[in-house]
């Protein structure tokens, strides 16, 4: 039988240990549940607190995933050599959002833009008139995206040009794409693994291994 005198001794548990962690009754953010017909892309800019880099694929809001030191490395060094050898009426802006339509504002890892674009220092996203070059390195998480969705919304939105590059076999591949009107979409101009060397959208000459290098 137990002894009631430890069973009187012992304290009914208080509020505060009946009541769940405090983060259970915050209410949840108005981005959780999208409307009926999606978020259009000046939602983007209205929604308190939604995750750094957020984007807008057909409406639904897409977020980023933690990225590798291949992403990292890549994206240094086309930033620098694009902005190294990009004429003057030319910029280089990495991780920005275009607006391509009314629920699609994809967020390119790099794009080159006309200057004139780039002047407003508090501009959130560009125009894809702005966009002369969009630059996507596949991740895992982002495979279906960077092959396949963003390419075609891209081309339907006119920019002329498109790389997508991946790591492919231990080495970083460039996939070069000119926007070809005849079919409305992008041909494949050249797969380019050790050096990128272009004369389109301008002259470059990238050494693609360093990435790679310890």
């Amino acid at each position: 039988m137990p002894d009631r005198e430890d069973d009187m001794s012992a304290a009914p548990p208080s509020d505060s240990e009946l009541r769940p962690e405090p983060s259970v009754w915050d209410p949840l953010p108005d981005w959780v549940f999208p409307p009926r017909r999606g978020f259009t892309a000046d939602d983007l800019d209205r929604l308190p607190g939604i995750p750094p880099h957020t984007e807008l694929i057909d409406g639904n809001l897409v977020f980023v995933s933690p990225q590798t030191r291949f992403h990292t490395r890549m994206l240094s060094l086309l930033e620098r050599e694009l902005s190294k050898a990009a004429p003057d009426h030319l910029r280089v802006e990495r991780e920005m959002t275009v607006k391509l339509g009314r629920r699609q504002r994809p967020e390119p890892d790099l794009v080159v833009l006309h200057a004139h674009a780039a002047a407003d220092l508090m501009r959130t996203f560009y125009e894809a008139a702005d966009v002369l070059l969009a630059v996507e390195v596949v991740s895992e998480e982002s495979e279906e995206r960077d092959r396949k969705r963003k390419p075609l919304l891209y081309a339907e939105a006119g920019i002329p040009y498109f790389w997508r590059v991946e790591y492919d076999g231990g080495h970083p591949a460039v996939h070069v794409h000119h926007l070809d009107p005849a079919v409305s979409g992008y041909a494949l101009t050249g797969v380019h693994r050790d050096r990128l060397k272009l004369h389109l959208p301008f002259d470059l000459d990238i050494d693609l291994t360093e990435v790679t290098r310890a």
